[in-house]
């Protein structure tokens, strides 16, 4: 993306904090856990810069109302240029992020050190950590300020991440069209060769298409469950056999520059739903289509979920997989939305919903009994009047799904 994206984000940062301040981000590797890749940098630092290097520190300064960027970075250094890489040069760094003080990590406690000199409050991106753990790289940093400038305090600048990061750039929409635009070639080849196999086989043509179109990682482990696997929400084991009149539910993603894409999709092992299959599976379909109606500002992730649930305890009365209200949550036990964006579940303030948000909607039904799981999750950007969908091109009907498979074994 270009430059100016980088800068708008810096910007959103710097109006919120206060005055007399300075703000730390350092590119250790991200807190996202559900997937492992190469460049996998703190997203915070990378919503601040968008460069995609380890050890980096971004330094913003709020002092007298004037605001100042910086990024400290490693010099060249021949002996590992030559086995995993030179680091970016300030040239380069400066092209990506648009930050024009650029100096090396060597300049970076004496530039700290002046800076505690004069301001009152030291905002620091730290990491969720649990209160046992080692102390993390920020957790030493705030005590050393602690012990050594007890007149400073020391800020969480996790709030001022979630506040800015909620709304998205039409840039950022865009890349995340990309990455659901590649995860949707991955869905294709998985439908091309769906078969009778194990979960791993049919996840590998996913791998292998998203890789060929441009996916620069993957925004989660992917699920791949297939019958009773599909009742279990973060199943990630891929290595059970998908049997003919089997279901087997894909929860995937591709990123993109970090920009995630995040699809469920719920697929016929055979090719052909079962009378019942396709019963459930309409269910929430409806229900999908129902929550996409309602989105629009000014509601919330959980009015949504209410809306699900209400109609879910209508729906499932009627086919008589339920007798009271209460019993829906024995079927439907997780959230309808959640944000996305440089994390498939985004650091982002779940209050009222603004244009501009990026959100799931993944309904679901899950019946151990019946071997029955689908879920079926697009993701959707809510607009002025109501909302978009951002994957309408992905396979999604029982008929559209029966006939895709069909005419691709013909």
């Amino acid at each position: 993306m270009d430059a100016s994206v980088f800068v708008k984000h810096r910007q959103r940062v710097l109006e919120q904090m206060e005055d007399n301040s300075f703000l730390v981000s350092i590119s250790r590797r991200g807190e996202e856990k559900e997937v492992e890749a190469k460049g996998d940098v703190n997203r915070n630092y990378y919503y601040l810069s968008g460069v995609i290097e380890f050890d980096n520190i971004v330094v913003l300064t709020k002092i007298n109302g004037t605001t100042t960027e910086m990024m400290f970075i490693n010099p060249y250094d021949e002996f590992k240029a030559k086995w995993v890489g030179a680091p970016k040069s300030k040239e380069e760094v400066n092209a990506i992020s648009g930050i024009k003080d650029i100096r090396y990590l060597s300049s970076y406690n004496q530039v700290i050190e002046r800076l505690l000199s004069v301001v009152t409050n030291v905002y620091i991106d730290f990491i969720p950590n649990s209160i046992d753990s080692v102390l993390t790289e920020d957790e030493a940093f705030a005590k050393k300020i602690s012990l050594k400038y007890p007149w400073v305090q020391i800020k969480n600048a996790r709030n001022l991440f979630m506040k800015a990061r909620t709304i998205k750039e039409p840039e950022e929409i865009e890349e995340m069209k990309k990455a659901i635009a590649i995860t949707n070639k991955g869905i294709q080849a998985i439908l091309s060769n769906i078969k009778e196999c194990y979960e791993y086989q049919l996840e590998s043509y996913f791998d292998q298409a998203i890789k060929y179109y441009g996916a620069t990682g993957y925004a989660f482990t992917t699920i791949a469950a297939s019958g009773k696997n599909a009742t279990c929400l973060h199943y990630s084991d891929n290595n059970c056999l998908a049997k003919n009149g089997d279901l087997i539910l894909f929860d995937l993603g591709a990123s993109l520059n970090m920009y995630c894409a995040d699809i469920s999709r719920t697929f016929p092992v055979s090719g052909k739903f079962s009378p019942r299959q396709k019963q459930i599976y309409n269910i929430v379909l409806k229900g999908q289509e129902l929550v996409f109606k309602s989105i629009k500002p000014g509601i919330t992730t959980r009015e949504l979920n209410q809306i699900l649930i209400n109609y879910y305890a209508v729906e499932l009365k009627k086919i008589g997989l339920i007798q009271e209200d209460s019993e829906v949550s024995k079927y439907y036990y997780h959230g309808v939305s959640h944000h996305i964006g440089i994390n498939v579940h985004d650091l982002c303030e779940y209050t009222p919903l603004k244009p501009g948000c990026v959100i799931s909607n993944e309904p679901g039904l899950y019946i151990l009994e019946e071997g029955i799981g689908i879920r079926i999750e697009d993701d959707v950007l809510v607009t002025e009047n109501g909302a978009e969908w951002l994957s309408p091109q992905i396979i999604k009907t029982v008929e559209d799904i029966e006939e895709f498979i069909e005419n691709r074994r013909n």
